[in-house]
């Protein structure tokens, strides 16, 4: 059981190459992206189970007693081998009197934590009081893995209270992983708190929460490439919104139109992410600056075959523009038509020019980080080797 705080982060995720063609069967690589969720869990003494979410102004409790009263009528349906059923999704909103009255993302993530609460409760034993933080340096709804990586955090907090999984940090470590095996249960509960938040998720975005680095996922399988780099990146957002589920129809309705025309470039598309995944490889076993023009080339590929299909958009195209100014090669990540784009950056690439690319990005509007792709999935902290950002976070709440 929890005895004292515990520190958890998970990474975001990007999609480096294979959007849209991965809906058709071809080949796609989802990278773990160093912007990461946090989440601090704390036992308490109040008999009251508290969860705060200061990115989005919220902070809710109940009283322990209360949801254990819920658990008793859920106990028999509450389970990670098990979908979120309708009538336990009413009954969980009926409770924490959700209304429409309350955003999406707050109403969501309430669900998600209750759920999972009560399902693992029921599962592995009662979780005592406890107080949850939980903060991310990734935003909402850019189609970043923002959900998954508070699911996952999420999952492996709760599993550890409880005791179904271990608590692997020791004193002499500041950041360690949990099994393999523990890490495919965190996965599991992750995927269920996932359910609730979409629907019908692909689980590639809990996946690479969890284990980190980089995943291939192709006809509704997923394979973690064992050895991959850590490349750097600029990650731009448009701020552009956009309807994946209109577009993802707009391209099927493009490849029943020209068949002949677009089924080629979705196997090039699939060719791009086998290339990339072999020179990723290759770039683990012998580091060299050489595979960087390769990989920059597949990026302004990849990113015309993204026009060709329909899902461009002239945001998309002002980064391009943009960092091509500065000798840099950009993609869209994701759905297209606006939300993210990727930069990759060379080891030796002039930080001078890299703040100039960033200055010029916001000058259109857009929103800049500078992170790395290939990042560790779900770990635990030491205090120690928290940023001064995330400690103030958790000191002030």
């Amino acid at each position: 059981m929890l005895a004292k705080p515990l520190t958890l982060s998970a990474p975001g995720k990007a999609i480096l190459h294979g959007e849209h063609a991965v809906v058709h069967g071809k080949a796609a690589l989802a990278v773990a992206l160093n912007l990461r969720t946090f989440l601090q869990i704390r036992p308490s003494n109040n008999g009251k189970v508290l969860i705060c979410l200061p990115n989005i102004g919220t902070s809710l409790n109940w009283e322990a007693v209360r949801l254990r009263t819920l658990l008793t009528a859920f106990s028999d349906g509450l389970d990670e081998s098990k979908c979120p059923s309708p009538e336990q999704m009413d009954a969980l909103k009926e409770f924490a009197g959700i209304t429409t009255g309350l955003s999406a993302t707050e109403s969501l993530g309430t669900l998600a934590f209750l759920y999972l609460y009560l399902s693992i409760s029921a599962k592995y034993g009662q979780i005592p009081s406890v107080e949850i933080v939980v903060w991310s340096e990734l935003p909402t709804g850019a189609g970043l893995g923002s959900s998954a990586a508070y699911s996952v955090c999420l999952a492996a907090a709760l599993l550890t209270a409880c005791g179904a999984i271990g608590c692997p940090l020791e004193e002499e470590k500041s950041i360690v992983r949990w099994p393999e095996e523990e890490l495919d249960l965190i996965n599991r509960w992750a995927f269920r708190g996932e359910q609730v938040i979409h629907g019908k998720p692909s689980g590639v975005d809990n996946s690479v929460a969890t284990w980190g680095g980089v995943l291939r996922f192709q006809s509704g399988k997923i394979t973690s490439l064992k050895r991959v780099p850590t490349l750097m990146i600029l990650l731009t957002n448009t701020k552009v919104s956009r309807s994946t589920k209109i577009l993802v129809a707009g391209v099927k309705d493009k490849i029943l139109k020209f068949p002949a025309i677009m089924n080629p470039v979705l196997a090039s598309i699939d060719a791009i992410s086998h290339e990339c995944e072999s020179v990723l490889e290759a770039m683990a076993v012998s580091p060299s600056q050489d595979y960087y023009p390769v990989l920059e080339e597949l990026f302004d590929i990849n990113q015309h075959h993204l026009n060709v299909i329909g899902v461009g958009h002239p945001s998309l195209d002002s980064v391009c523009r943009v960092t091509a100014a500065h000798g840099l090669h950009s993609k869209l990540t994701g759905a297209g038509r606006g939300g993210c784009a990727i930069t990759l950056l060379r080891p030796d690439t002039d930080p001078l020019m890299v703040e100039a690319a960033r200055q010029d990005l916001s000058a259109c509007g857009f929103e800049c980080w500078e992170t790395s792709i290939g990042a560790p999935g779900i770990c635990l902290h030491s205090l120690s080797s928290l940023k001064a950002e995330v400690l103030h976070v958790f000191n002030e709440v």
